[in-house]
């Protein structure tokens, strides 16, 4: 006769709050760190602050800071995220210029995240640019080989 193991049930990942570590990896609460770029309190001051809060936009399912700091040459009219995508980690491998001295900067990551249980991983170079003075996302390139 066969034994069958019983396995708990995955619960949901407890809610984010103000006082919870950033999703995007700083050693920062959400508030004091990409929180207050998406209640609109603050701007992003350079292009890997713009990247590690537009990764925790898509950890935090908030469509509309993605749209609000996408450049308007490439953003889409209308932004749904999947709800099963679980985002899991981010890894800013480098940063070219993107500081308050440059008008364009580029940023290289790799978000890990769960899809239906399955693990994947987003390798990308990410293109921002200034425009009136804030960050905004303009375009990304996927880099091969993950």
């Amino acid at each position: 006769m066969a034994r069958h193991i019983s396995r708990p049930k995955r619960t949901a990942a407890p809610a984010l709050t103000a006082d919870s570590p950033c999703p995007c990896g700083l050693p920062a609460t959400y508030a004091e760190c990409c929180g207050r770029f998406h209640s609109g309190e603050e701007s992003a001051p350079t292009a890997e602050h713009l990247m590690r809060s537009r990764y925790s936009a898509f950890a935090v399912q908030d469509a509309a800071y993605l749209l609000r700091t996408w450049h308007a040459s490439t953003r889409p009219r209308h932004l749904e995220l999947d709800p099963a995508m679980h985002w899991a980690s981010l890894e800013i491998e480098e940063a070219t210029d993107g500081s308050a001295f440059h008008a364009k900067g580029t940023v290289t990551f790799r978000a890990r995240y769960r899809h239906h249980g399955k693990r994947g991983e987003l390798h990308e170079r990410s293109n921002f640019q200034r425009q009136n003075g804030v960050w905004v996302y303009v375009d990304g390139t996927f880099i091969d080989g993950t």
